[in-house]
């Protein structure tokens, strides 16, 4: 058995459905189900028996100790976060109290938790914490991109408290000896993606005849895994990786914002056009560009390559198409997710994560 924390939210849900797709060892998936956790992505596994869905906070430590001591799992994935970079810049005490001191805490449950086990468990026991290329701050458009060895430069109050979690979940590994795996990956897309990043929001306000808001010039550049793939480069770590080694996760996409905006508004001009037969980058509205926003992302996955054996399967053009089908699919799902929390937002924010 696994527990994976954040098991409702966009990566984390991907990773469970794809898990229980894979193979028969249970899960207990552990969400605290904010604005951006939705069992509904869960839903074709909720009945499932090898699914135990928990509601409840990383930051409560006696419930995780309570679950690991009734369930013990052989690996924690932990993918609860706050990570989104607009909300962080308007209000920072969420993302210190879920991305610091709540991997603080699920750390030292973890930690209690891996004492109390025989040899073999020990031995075997993984804790794989998933992080984000942001930690390691904004590249020149000449630099190199991103390798492991990258020092960590933060700019946004969401990366600063990612950057202190992996530090901690370090810490607990070089100190106490704890078994950790440590993932930094790239901008993530594809189905039950929240629509407030910015390849969602593109879809959903196209077809809603909104507008489709460009930072700047939107020319900020980004490495794009499709959410599968990114899924599969964290079940190849947590099988294959070196305790205290991280493994940055990449889909080698590189393309500046405003390009992604043209793709998806080409794909639905094909696969569903608007009723006037306009394009559908009539749409599109520069705004101004959003405070401390990082120039340019980009991972170097050839560690986890030379290493492990890992890429991605897909690429960006056919990992983007089954993404705009997918919203296309779903109209229900969009709607659900549109109502309270997110249309509040929207009103005032334009985001693109």
């Amino acid at each position: 058995m696994i527990l994976v924390t954040g098991g409702a939210g966009f990566i984390g849900a991907n990773f469970v459905l794809d898990w229980l797709a894979r193979n028969d060892e249970a899960v207990v998936n552990l969400d605290k189900l904010t604005y951006a956790g939705n069992r509904e992505n869960l839903a074709t596994v909720m009945d499932d028996p090898r699914h135990v869905f928990v509601q409840g906070d990383i930051g409560d430590g006696d419930l995780v100790s309570r679950l690991l001591a009734q369930h013990r799992p052989r690996a924690i994935i932990h993918f609860a976060a706050e990570s989104h970079v607009d909300r962080s810049i308007h209000g920072a005490e969420a993302f210190i109290q879920t991305n610091v001191v709540g991997t603080f805490r699920l750390l030292e449950a973890a930690r209690t938790y891996w004492v109390g086990l025989d040899a073999a468990e020990q031995a075997a026991f993984r804790f794989l914490h998933v992080s984000t290329d942001e930690v390691y701050g904004s590249l020149a458009p000449d630099e190199p991109a991103f390798a492991e060895t990258r020092r960590y430069e933060p700019n946004s109050p969401y990366s600063a408290s990612k950057a202190a979690s992996d530090h901690l979940v370090r810490a607990w590994h070089h100190t106490y000896g704890l078994p950790v795996l440590t993932t930094n990956c790239s901008n993530n897309y594809g189905p039950f993606h929240f629509p407030e990043k910015l390849i969602p929001l593109m879809i959903v306000n196209a077809l809603a005849g909104k507008p489709l808001p460009v930072y700047g010039d939107g020319l900020q550049v980004r490495d794009w895994l499709y959410v599968s793939d990114h899924c599969s480069a964290i079940r190849r770590v947590l099988e294959a990786g070196v305790p205290g080694e991280v493994y940055n996760v990449g889909g080698w996409n590189e393309r500046p914002n405003i390009d992604i905006v043209h793709t998806i508004c080409a794909l639905l001009d094909e696969l569903q056009p608007r009723p006037d037969g306009r394009s559908y980058r009539e749409q599109i509205t520069h705004v101004k560009d959003r405070p401390g926003h990082d120039r340019r992302y980009a991972i170097d996955a050839r560690k986890i390559e030379r290493e492990l054996g890992w890429r991605p399967a897909e690429t960006f053009e056919t990992g983007i198409r089954k993404t705009v089908r997918w919203y296309l699919d779903h109209p229900e799902w969009v709607a659900r997710v549109q109502s309270g929390a997110y249309r509040e937002w929207v009103r005032t924010q334009y985001a693109h994560g």
